[in-house]
């Protein structure tokens, strides 16, 4: 029998547990910014040595992290249904727990991609890049995320994809930036939605069941609200 299709849609919060800081939490020298001033191609053309920087220690972090209880959780649920995840994060943590389908809405911090030709992307084998790393074209490498005022190429397929959705799942993210927050009014009418987050979302008008806990925590809870939806 064919299995369901189960939609999860990630954000920081998935993360968290791992030990991964967002930009407000990172601290130190990166206090005096703004996240424009290190993440908006303004940004890239004023002080690239900064924003290469600020992309090197959070890469380092990353080096350094492991996939959490959350992930497994999710990437364990592919015994049981087609899991696709579109994820707002840019660390690779779901597809080290495991998760074999997932969808970068902002990027991939452990990849780099060329500034003359955004078709070269290359997957990084350390956590520093430099200013002189170039690629085959001889144009400098630039973190391959999505900045501030960038489009999303990925936005598209995100949207295909939930609204093929039998289930649709929430997980650490407050949906508070679009247009990636946008991809709950795609959910089908009559789908059930469950939203995993410590947090009060206000939110209404579809089938919600709430979770209000931590990814690791509530990723259990799920599990068992879902096998019997199979």
């Amino acid at each position: 029998m064919k299995k369901k299709k189960l939609v999860v849609f990630s954000g920081a919060g998935m993360s968290q547990e791992s030990g991964l800081k967002t930009f407000r939490d990172m601290g130190g020298v990166w206090e005096q910014y703004e996240v424009t001033e290190v993440a908006s191609p303004e940004a890239w053309d004023r002080h690239p040595a900064r924003v290469l920087q600020f992309y090197n220690e959070r890469r380092k972090q990353l080096w350094e992290a492991r996939p959490n209880a959350g992930h497994l959780g999710i990437a364990a649920l592919e015994q049981h249904f087609e899991v696709q995840v579109i994820t707002q994060n840019v660390d690779d943590l779901h597809e080290r727990a495991g998760s074999s389908q997932v969808l970068h809405l902002h990027g991939e911090l452990r990849k780099a991609r060329s500034t003359a030709d955004p078709r070269l992307v290359y997957t990084l084998e350390h956590w520093e890049l430099k200013l002189g790393d170039r690629c085959e074209k001889g144009s400098q490498l630039r973190p391959h995320i999505v900045w501030f005022g960038e489009a999303v190429p990925a936005m598209a397929e995100a949207i295909s994809l939930t609204r093929q959705a039998d289930i649709f799942v929430v997980i650490g993210t407050s949906l508070a930036v679009y247009p990636a927050a946008s991809l709950l009014d795609e959910v089908r009418s009559g789908v059930p939605v469950f939203v995993v987050d410590p947090g009060d979302l206000p939110l209404s008008g579809k089938q919600i069941t709430f979770i209000r806990q931590k990814a690791g925590e509530g990723i259990k809870m799920l599990t068992e609200k879902l096998l019997p939806l199979k």
